[in-house]
């Protein structure tokens, strides 16, 4: 079987050159055009994105910037050209993570090697093969938003992409490059990216810890859980979909997990509670 990847193919277009050089006023009213479409884009990503809704014009600024400079890095490869605003908008909500830290310009300022986003355009599907604790094996179809891997691309479907950016819970990006982040020191995702000194191993460990153990015991019991359960399916994963309520749900987090929302709050360096639109009445 051909696998999903390999029918993904980049469109790349050729533009020809004539020998003639423009006029200074020709050139003057093309740099016009190109910074005013600029503007026009980050507009429209702010829009499309309410997650970055309440950030001041420093860190607007500094996001933006961020998200056209790496932007211009990564290969971006789809079955169809992705529009400029969405592609933008996909950098800028990886970038957010980054955002708090002052000296992070690109991925890889955070260790991170990110050199490609694949971008199917509906969720990926594949066969998994899995060993239960009795030696039997079993089959399954696999539905996943998105994937990554060690020094790999970052895989994002366009239909999940679309999803993202709301103050839902769901963030495809966040949750990718949440795995990249804590793949940062090590050639699996474990729960634990590269600490800062303020931020000691055993706080980290005791504070997911105390997380994954409650999900656990709510399952073990039959009982909804605060943020989605997949959280307890491995520790990259509640490391994941924690960093995502933390940017896109952040008063369910810390509604949920005060202790952890605040111990994130300082590993990022942000603080999105305080952005976050209260709920409907």
């Amino acid at each position: 079987m051909t696998h999903w990847w390999q029918r993904l193919w980049q469109r790349s277009a050729r533009h020809g050159r004539d020998g003639s050089a423009p006029d200074a006023c020709a050139v003057s009213a093309a740099s016009s055009a190109g910074e005013t479409a600029q503007d026009d884009a980050w507009q429209a990503v702010r829009e499309r994105l309410p997650i970055l809704e309440g950030l001041d014009a420093e860190a607007l600024a500094r996001l933006e910037r961020r998200a056209r400079h790496q932007l211009s890095d990564w290969k971006l490869t789809s079955a169809e050209p992705l529009a400029q605003v969405e592609a933008l908008a996909l950098a800028a909500q990886a970038m957010l993570l980054l955002n708090g830290w002052a000296h992070a310009e690109r991925w890889q300022d955070a260790g991170a090697r990110v050199h490609e986003i694949m971008l199917p355009l509906q969720a990926i599907r594949r066969e998994v093969e899995e060993m239960d604790d009795a030696g039997v094996v079993h089959v399954f179809e696999d539905t996943r938003a998105g994937e990554t891997w060690y020094q790999g691309p970052v895989v994002v479907t366009q239909q999940d992409l679309a999803a993202s950016g709301d103050w839902s819970g769901f963030n495809v990006v966040i949750h990718e490059f949440a795995h990249k982040l804590d793949m940062a020191n090590a050639t699996d995702a474990d729960g634990f990216p590269p600490l800062p000194l303020h931020i000691s191993a055993a706080e980290w460990h005791a504070t997911f810890t105390a997380v994954w153990d409650d999900l656990s015991a709510r399952l073990s019991r039959g009982e909804p859980t605060p943020i989605d359960d997949y959280a307890a399916s491995h520790p990259a994963e509640c490391f994941a979909v924690c960093c995502e309520y933390f940017f896109s749900a952040p008063d369910d987090l810390d509604a949920a997990y005060p202790a952890l929302y605040a111990l994130l709050e300082r590993f990022f360096q942000q603080s999105p509670l305080a952005r976050c639109p209260p709920p409907p009445d």
